[in-house]
């Protein structure tokens, strides 16, 4: 786009400059005076319009001298100041006052002393009236040369202004943005942090008094104990990505606190709560991006959440699969979900329906023809991480 852009006004250049030097051409072999030299002078003063808007003081030297050797010699009138017209226009356009006032003054000064030098009997009112029509021609060229500079930096004004308009909204909204991170990290706060900060503490009473008197320790006071230290350290991450400014400096500490690395972990939790759960990774195990590392966690997090809340005395299976374009996670269950009744979508599975379409991935969850639930993401992974 910018190599047309700027072929375009360089081919309506040549064309006018094309233009100028067949009309003034045409006029040398009507002049009585005009030979080889006048045809010549005026073939590179027309080509010199080329210039007039990417060099306008070259443009107006070579067209004004050119032009000059043509009207002093041949005497053609006025057709000859087309070219330094132009040029004139361009340099008053691109910002000079007094090269184009000497160019217009030397052009008019020689044209008025060779019609005064070969007036013989015509009436010198005619020649005078000749030259200020030629004054005329070349005000009107300045003027609008000056309007038209002053336009463009109107012009480029108002982009300036528009960029500026749009560069403080941004900053606006990333400023609002950062002020609603930091109340809800407050409210999150406030009434996570101290409620799950008891649980926790509760459930360490519970299982230090249970092992002093030589107790067994239930399993469920134990998940409970592991559940809430896991909590707390995602809900600590989770809050240090929203008082940062700079959210991806915190996505590696929520990286490191909820990842596929944690998968055993969140599986024996499971397992400790009395659900029957077993896992198969196939493929190569590598290093995931990022957000699908984190994404398979919560997947498999929230569907296995699901199976101990809806499907009980429900075993659940966990399978991981490392494909080369793609990781798979699925977990199935042997629950009492049927077809003919699926059960309604909450806001976990729809959580999970918006991280999986976020990364471009794919989801299905669906009751089993055998009776059941299962959910597979295909979550793409791109170059290896």
């Amino acid at each position: 786009m910018t190599v047309l852009s700027e072929r375009r006004p360089l081919a309506l250049d040549g064309a006018l400059a094309a233009v100028v030097a067949v009309m003034l051409s045409a006029t040398v072999l009507v002049t009585p005076k005009a030979g080889g030299l006048d045809l010549a002078a005026v073939l590179v003063g027309s080509l010199a319009v080329v210039a007039w808007r990417r060099a306008p003081l070259v443009a107006l030297l070579v067209s004004t001298v050119c032009m000059l050797v043509y009207s002093v010699h041949a005497q053609p009138g006025p057709p000859a100041m087309f070219p330094v017209l132009v040029a004139i226009f361009g340099s008053v356009r691109a910002g000079h006052r007094l090269a184009p006032a000497l160019a217009a003054a030397a052009f008019l000064g020689a044209g008025l002393t060779v019609n005064l030098a070969n007036a013989g009997g015509q009436d010198l009112k005619d020649v005078v009236q000749q030259t200020v029509l030629l004054v005329g021609w070349f005000l009107t060229a300045g003027v609008t040369a000056t309007v038209a500079r002053h336009r463009q930096a109107y012009v480029e004004q108002a982009e300036q202004r528009a960029v500026e308009a749009e560069r403080t909204r941004e900053e606006v909204a990333r400023r609002r943005a950062g002020e609603e991170r930091l109340r809800i990290a407050r409210e999150l706060h406030d009434s996570l942090t101290h409620s799950i900060s008891i649980i926790k503490v509760q459930a360490g009473v519970a299982v230090h008094l249970a092992r002093k008197r030589g107790e067994e320790v239930p399993g469920a006071l134990l998940a409970i104990q592991e559940a809430s230290g896991d909590a707390m350290r995602e809900l600590r991450a989770t809050l240090e990505v929203l008082r940062d400014s700079d959210a991806q400096e915190g996505e590696g500490d929520e990286t490191r606190a909820s990842g596929l690395d944690r998968l055993d972990d969140l599986v024996e939790r499971a397992r400790s709560t009395g659900l029957p759960a077993t896992v198969t990774i196939s493929g190569v195990r590598r290093e995931l991006p990022p957000d699908v590392d984190r994404a398979a966690y919560r997947i498999v997090q929230e569907a296995l959440t699901n199976v101990s809340r809806h499907s009980g005395g429900a075993a659940a299976s966990v399978r991981i699969d490392y494909g080369g374009e793609e990781l798979v996670v699925q977990v199935d269950d042997d629950g009492q979900a049927r077809r003919d009744a699926p059960p309604v979508p909450g806001v976990g599975l729809l959580g999970m329906r918006e991280r999986v379409t976020a990364l471009g991935g794919r989801l299905l969850t669906e009751p089993r023809p055998e009776g059941g639930f299962t959910v597979r993401a295909e979550l793409p992974l791109g170059e290896p991480a």
